[in-house]
This record gives structure tokens, C-alpha cells and sequence, in this order.
């Protein structure tokens, strides 16, 4: 980002900022070219600008705020390729330039520097390098995620802990401002994945193919249904338009036909499965008061049918029954015979 690179720095320079998994915070200013055709020949020349912050457990973020507090957005440039097959001019006119300040005029007199670990947080005031704010965000857990955001038109500092833990942090006095137990975390893919994005809203991979949303703040929670998308958008089935004699007669649109009429008996001479037939038959009352005679008398042939049919399976049961103890009275017999001659000798017989 540009800042202030040096204790006596009058003006904002590019810098990188390092920080490492010892709470080490290294600046290092980056010189560039001033036109894009030394660029193109000359390279950036990096050095150590020799400040070293310092803060307790593996960094995580920075963030530089002006001096009424805004965020100051980081500096870019499209890259192009100068061997592309693009015209030259036409490169030209689309490049963009940097989108931050050039001079320490427009930054004010001074900025803020934040810098987030895993165990602290901590404001600097540049160029005095001065450390205005220190808060200890945990002594048992440590940090997962930490992002500067913007919520309800000022600037924060969101933290999820490894506990479950989201907490908001004002800035740049760094008060806490939410302290709200979420989701303990069982999963590394939370753990790698979990982030903070502006409008007090974070995401995170709940699954590999789903992505949980949520949000710690009252306003979007709010204003959440009406931001909420629909698949489609219902329209009602607009009426058939009515065919004129005139579009009919010199031929418009195409004209719909019945399926049964395209396809079914229509075609081949038959009437339709969906038309009545008449069938002619005998007139009058006498041929009606003669049908039904007939339907009765079948009626009533079949009840004696079925009295008959029952008739004869009741005297099929009996001659069973009467089977059934015949043998068993055989068989009693039988078995009374054995045990008499049981023991007897031929001789005996």
C-alpha cells in the first residue's frame, strides 16, 4: 500500500508490507519508475526502509486508514503484456492508472496503520510510527480470520476466533463492539475458508459444494428479504389472441390443430372416442319395457345359477364330512386289530 515508509518521511511512498508467523512487521519501500517507458527498461527497485513493528502471535492483516479514519483503498494497475497481439493504441486507451492518492496532501497530514495477529491488535499513527491503540483480542484462543470491512458507513475490524467467537473491534480506538459465540470449529474447511466481506457479512464452505452466509448486523438482517432473489417471476397466461377473417384469408400465423384431429380416428373415418354414437334399436315404449323384461329375466337366472351352485357345494361339504369320519373310524379299526394280533404267533392264528 502507499504510506509512509520512514519515521521522517515528508511524503507517501509504495511499500510492502511483511509480517511474519512471529508477530514481526517488516516495511519495505518500493521505488518505480515515473513514466511507463522507463518502466518498460528499468526495474523496481526494492529496499529495507529499516521499521520493524512488533506484535504478539503470527500476523494476519493490514489496513491503512487516513486521518479522518476512512479506508484507503490499495493501489493498482492492469498489467498488459507489450508482446500481445493487441494494438498499441488501443492498450493504451484502456489502461487504467492508479486508484490512490499520489501525494501526502490528499492522505492529510498523517495516517493509521492496522495491523491484526492472531493474539492482538494494534493501531500505529504514521509517519511517527507511534502506537496510538493496543487491544488483546484473546489469551486462550487465537484468531482465524481477520478483515478490515465497512459497516454502516464507518470502518471495522471483524475477527473470528478459533472457539466460535466472532468479534468486532471499532477503529481506530479498537473497542470491542460485538462479542457473540457462532460455530466452534470442527472442520478445517471452515477454518481455511471463513471470511469477512463489507456490510457486516461473512462466508464461509460449509460443505465442498455449499456456501453458508451470514451476518452480525442489524440493518442487512433487516433489509435480508428484500434482497433475496426469485428464481422466476410469475406472469399470467395471456389470453388467445382472436383470429381475423382477414389473417385467415391471406395467410398469417399458423393455425392450431386438435391432437385427436391430427393423429386419431378422425383421419382414417372413425368417429372420434370423444363424440357420442347413436345406436339404433328397437323403438318406442314396448321395445323399452322388452329390453328391460330381458335384463331382468337374466337376473333372475343368475340367482338361481348361484342358489343351484350353493345347493351343491353344501352337499359336497356333507359327502366330505361323512368321508372324512368313515376313515377315521377305518383307521381307528385298523389300529385296534394291530394291537390284538400283536403279539400272537403264526401257529396261533
Amino acid at each position: 500500500m502507499e504510506s509512509f515508509a520512514r519515521k521522517n518521511d515528508s511524503a507517501v511512498s509504495s511499500c510492502l508490507w511483511v509480517g511474519t508467523g512471529l508477530g514481526m512487521v517488516i516495511i519495505l519501500s518500493l521505488n518505480l519508475p515515473a513514466s511507463d517507458d522507463l518502466r518498460q527498461s528499468e526495474p523496481v527497485m526494492v529496499s529495507p526502509s529499516g521499521t520493524v513493528l512488533t506484535l504478539k502471535g503470527a500476523v494476519l492483516t493490514f489496513a491503512c486508514l487516513d486521518c479522518m479514519g476512512t479506508l484507503t483503498h490499495r493501489p493498482y494497475e492492469v498489467w498488459r503484456d507489450p508482446h500481445s497481439a493487441d494494438d498499441g493504441d488501443k492498450a493504451r486507451k484502456r489502461k487504467l492508472v492508479m486508484h490512490s492518492p499520489s501525494s501526502s496532501q490528499d492522505m492529510g497530514d498523517h495516517q493509521f496503520a492496522v495491523i491484526c495477529s492472531e493474539k492482538q491488535a494494534k493501531v500505529f499513527s504514521l509517519p511517527s510510527q507511534t502506537c496510538l491503540y493496543v487491544h488483546n483480542i484473546t489469551e486462550t484462543s487465537f484468531l482465524l480470520r481477520a478483515d478490515v470491512v465497512t459497516l454502516c458507513n464507518s470502518v471495522c475490524l471483524a475477527c473470528f476466533c478459533a472457539n466460535g467467537h466472532i468479534m468486532t473491534l471499532s477503529l481506530p480506538s479498537l473497542r470491542p463492539l460485538l462479542d457473540i459465540n457462532y460455530l466452534p470449529v470442527t472442520d478445517m474447511r471452515i477454518a481455511r475458508t471463513f471470511c469477512f466481506t463489507n456490510e457486516g457479512q461473512a462466508l464461509y464452505l460449509s460443505s465442498p459444494t455449499e456456501i453458508q452466509r451470514l451476518t452480525y448486523s442489524q440493518e442487512m438482517c433487516d433489509n435480508l428479504q428484500d434482497m433475496l432473489g426469485d428464481l422466476f417471476t410469475p406472469v399470467e397466461t395471456p389470453e388467445a389472441q382472436n383470429r381475423g377473417f382477414l389473417k385467415g384469408l391471406f395467410g398469417g400465423s399458423g393455425q392450431a390443430f386438435d391432437r385427436e384431429e391430427l393423429f386419431g380416428e378422425a383421419t382414417a373415418g372413425k368417429a372420434s372416442r370423444s363424440l357420442a354414437q347413436h345406436i339404433p334399436g328397437s323403438g318406442g315404449i314396448e321395445g323399452v319395457r322388452g329390453a328391460a323384461g330381458g335384463v331382468i329375466g337374466d337376473l333372475t337366472r343368475a340367482r338361481i345359477a348361484l342358489d343351484e351352485r350353493g345347493q351343491k357345494l353344501g352337499e359336497l361339504d356333507e359327502r366330505t364330512a361323512s368321508m372324512m369320519a368313515s376313515a377315521e373310524a377305518f383307521s381307528k379299526h385298523a389300529h385296534e386289530v394291530m394291537l390284538k394280533y400283536k403279539d400272537k404267533k403264526w401257529y396261533q392264528f
